[in-house]
């Protein structure tokens, strides 16, 4: 008996001390100096909201390099939200990461606009059509309560005061004396202003000069359920009957949600870490300009699109094969055969993973890792003055469009000359082995005439059955046999060429994108913790260990 407490408390007291480092890890500090949030009532019945956040990073702050955004519910859509750092479109928005511990929430990566410490910005997010977010009003049955409470910051993060102002727009049909504001936020005027938007709409404006970052304020206003469809009306909670028996059992449990609490900080910096050594592209090139970085290769492209480097080498390998600037000689281990004399038309980093392949073991290792670095910082500094937000998208256009051409073709030989054609293009999609086994199911695949170059048992005994040549082409073989040579040669370098490509990756990362140069790493501010990112969590701790309570929208008084 006396053992086993002793094990438990020694375990327990290994994992407080594991904890205290990650939570010490956390050095996020910054300000809020103002915000606006915009919350338009629509006539639908749904929710759209606007916030307008300026950020002050502290000079001991680490970098805020996502925002963590709690929202009232779960019935929107990611493809209505949009965002931007001081007017720069930001693409990385996904509720699928989020890591808050509120309800709901979308998690906005500021990518190459994180702020850094010292420096400050401006992040604008725009969310459509909420629904469920009207009730009926507990003292008028004909009345609809509209209620909000903001999305906050922990406080343990967030210095100084916020000058807050916080709007609503009533639907349209709400005349002036209709509507009903409810009672103000503490610390708020005890009455929002009443005024009449551009198109002639009520608006209630509540403004706070000396309000705060880290605490969630309830607004409410009310108005007839009239100017809004009967559908739109949440019926009252059918398991609200739930509440006094989760109060009585919640005092057995509070111990077990302050232990996965403490495993949750330990779980999400973790992950939060790893996603960072992955990220090898530099948080900002240069400064943001605008228009399209067009001309980059495929490689290049995905060096862009961050790509896993295990896929950028394998697209090297490709590129030096059909310029006929390379050959394999054995696929397991992987050694490559440079001819002579190059081909004038090789790219340095080509060069350089050629160069890399005539070292062995360490060396080569150290080799590839230099010619990535060099590669990295050549496409960093080729975008510098053109928008990354733009150009991403428009390389990930030219890759659905590659896809495209291929599908549409109509027979296996233009099919396999399409995608001999835009095979590197094809390849920046993050499914292409998939979608490669897809597109050629149950027919041939006429391999280029190059391919024997890339697989030296091509056609010898032992290897797939061929079909004749065809024009153009070495011969064919089935579907899924090419598609699996791709997605081997993909798995040959980080399993036979670099080791462990995470740590390959780190390395590159730790030269491209180094982590702050602070007493400790940050983590998400709020909902998330540990880790190097410093995520702006919309939400802050209801208690040390029990988890947070985010934004939320409902009716009632």
């Amino acid at each position: 008996m006396h053992r086993r407490i002793f094990t438990f408390l020694l375990i327990f007291i290994i994992f407080l001390a594991i904890t205290s480092s990650a939570v010490a890890q956390s050095s996020l500090s910054f300000q809020v100096p103002k915000e606006s949030i915009d919350a338009y009532w629509n006539s639908d019945g749904t929710l759209s909201l606007t916030y307008v956040i300026n950020f002050v990073n502290n000079p001991s702050g680490a970098v805020i390099d996502y925002v963590d955004m709690g929202l009232p519910n779960n019935n929107y859509s990611d493809g209505n939200i949009t965002a931007s750092v001081d007017g720069q479109a930001i693409t990385n928005i996904t509720s699928s990461d989020y890591q808050g511990l509120g309800c709901c929430g979308v998690a906005i990566g500021l990518g190459a606009y994180s702020i850094n410490p010292g420096a400050s910005g401006t992040l604008q997010v725009q969310v459509e059509q909420i629904a469920g977010v009207l009730q009926t009003d507990s003292t008028d049955s004909s009345y609809a309560s509209a209620v909000f409470d903001n999305s906050y910051f922990d406080s343990s993060y967030v210095t100084g005061s916020t000058d807050m102002i916080v709007t609503f727009h009533l639907p349209p049909g709400v005349t002036s004396t209709e509507p009903r504001y409810h009672a103000s936020p503490d610390n708020f005027p005890s009455q929002p202003v009443t005024a009449l938007d551009s198109q002639g709409n009520v608006i209630y404006v509540w403004e706070n000069k000396s309000a705060n970052a880290y605490t969630q304020y309830k607004f409410g206003a009310s108005f007839p359920k009239s100017v809004v469809p009967a559908s739109a009306i949440v019926s009252s909670n059918p398991f609200a009957g739930i509440g006094n028996f989760i109060g009585m059992i919640s005092g057995a449990i509070l111990p077990i949600l302050c232990i996965g609490g403490f495993i949750a900080i330990v779980v999400a910096g973790l992950s939060a870490d790893s996603r960072r050594r992955l990220a090898y592209l530099p948080p900002k090139i240069s400064i943001e300009g605008h228009g399209i970085k067009r001309g980059l290769t495929a490689v290049e492209a995905a060096i862009l699109l961050e790509q896993p480097l295990d896929k950028v080498m394998t697209m090297i390998l490709f590129s030096t094969i059909k310029k006929n600037a390379a050959e394999v000689v054995t696929r397991d281990p992987l050694e490559i055969k440079a001819t002579e004399p190059q081909p004038e038309t090789l790219q340095p980093y080509e060069k350089d993973f050629l160069a890399a392949f005539q070292k062995k073991g360490v060396d080569r290792q150290k080799g590839l890792q230099d010619m990535v670095v060099a590669l990295v910082k050549n496409v960093s500094e080729k975008m510098k003055g053109f928008s990354r937000a733009e150009t991403v998208a428009y390389y990930n256009n030219i890759t659905k469009q590659a896809w495209a051409q291929v599908e549409a073709a109509d027979t296996p030989e233009v099919k396999s000359q399409k995608y001999e054609e835009v095979m590197d293009w094809t390849m920046l999609d993050r499914n292409y082995d998939g979608r490669t086994q897809d597109v050629f199911r149950n027919m041939p695949v006429f391999v280029p005439i190059w391919w024997g170059r890339f697989d030296p048992g091509f056609g010898k005994s032992g290897a797939p059955s061929v079909t004749p040549a065809s024009v153009g082409h070495a011969a064919s073989v089935p579907g899924n046999t090419f598609a699996g040579s791709i997605t081997n040669g993909v798995q040959t370098f980080s399993s036979k060429v670099v080791g462990s490509i995470n740590d390959f990756t780190s390395k590159v990362t730790s030269a491209t994108n180094p982590a702050p140069k602070t007493t400790s790493s940050s983590g998400r501010s709020g909902g998330g913790f540990g880790g190097s990112g410093g995520h702006g969590c919309a939400c802050a701790c209801a208690c040390a260990c029990a988890g947070c309570a985010c934004a939320c929208a409902g009716g009632g008084r």
